[in-house]
Parts: C-alpha cells; structure tokens; sequence
C-alpha cells in the first residue's frame, strides 16, 4: 500500500473567525506577534485591493495600507467582533485609499485631458501588436473613476455606499462607474 498523507483541507470560516478572535484579544493584551499575524493573514488581500484604487501605484497602496494597519492598532480595543475581522479592516483600508484619493485630487492636473482624443481612435489602430490586461488597463483611469469601478464592479459596492464615501452624488457614481467602464472597453480595444 502507497503511504500517502492527504493535505489537511483548509480552515472553514468559522475557525478562521474563531482565530481571529483569539488573536484580537492576544492583541489587545499586548501580543505583538498576535497582531503580526493578523497583519500576515489579511494585508495581502487588502492590499490588492488599495493597490487598484490606487491606479498601480505600490508606493500610494502601501501608505494606504500601513495607514490602516495603524488605524487598526489603535482601534483594535473597540472592535466589537460585529463583523469578520477581514471586512472591517478591508474597510479601514478602503477607507485610507480613498483619503489618498482626495487629497491628490487637489493636486493632480486634469486627468481627463487626452481621454477624449483617445476614444475617438479606431479599435485596430489603438491596440495595433499590443494587448492591454486589466490591471493596466485599470492604471490609466482618472482616480475618481477608478474608484467607483473598482468599488462597485470589484469589491461590490453600491452605488450610495460609494457616494457617501467618496462625497458624491449617487447620480455621480453612476456616471463614473459608466464612464470607467467605456473607457475601459476603449483601452481593451472591444466595441463601446
């Protein structure tokens, strides 16, 4: 007989959230290897995430992302275990994203200027021998329509979710979440 160990299959959710409570409370009372691996656990999902809403920019998800980990050290004491502790500090990460979101947006030239020269380029001639994925594709977004797609197509947002994070009209996250997307069909080169 082949003597053969079958993986262990992976933790379900509720020992994973059970982990994660008795991490929390090790946290809390000063273990600072507990909230190391909470750090280990949850920062690359979170950091995907930043990562696009922060166009590619590793430098601004990684501000993004240490911003809501500091966030969290210090709100850790008062988490009420309400939600997974994923979703809450997924959304402290949103969170600090979108606060680098808006305090660029004061200081970046117009975005948009270019777009529109672009959309009127033909398919073939605009993707002639090159094929744009769409985390590249994603890059080249103005920031504000970047956010709305990534938070509503990617992460599942809804549009007033979205509006009152991002302080818009929830008409203005409809029309950027519109508008990323033909952008987006452009720079791929599909048919608006």
């Amino acid at each position: 007989m082949l003597d053969t160990t079958m993986p262990a299959p992976p933790p379900s959710a509720e020992s994973h959230n059970a982990d994660d409570a008795a991490l929390v409370r090790a946290a809390v009372s000063g273990d600072s290897g507990a909230y190391e691996r909470i750090y280990r656990r949850h920062s690359p999902r979170i950091y995907a995430v930043l990562w696009r809403l922060c166009g590619g920019n590793a430098t601004r998800a990684e501000d993004a992302l240490q911003e809501a980990f500091l966030q969290a050290w210090r709100a850790l004491p008062g988490f009420r275990f309400e939600s997974s502790l994923g979703t809450w500090l997924h959304r402290l990460g949103v969170n600090a994203a979108l606060m680098e979101l808006r305090g660029q947006a004061g200081r970046e030239v117009d975005a948009d200027v270019g777009w529109e020269a672009l959309e009127q380029l033909p398919g073939p001639q605009r993707c002639a021998g090159t094929t744009l994925d769409l985390e590249r594709a994603l890059e080249t977004l103005p920031p504000r329509a970047r956010a709305v797609l990534v938070l509503h197509d990617i992460e599942g947002w809804k549009h007033q979710e979205i509006a009152d994070q991002l302080q818009m009209a929830v008409g203005s996250s409809k029309a950027h979440l519109h508008r990323a997307r033909g952008l987006l069909r452009a720079q791929l080169g599909e048919p608006v």
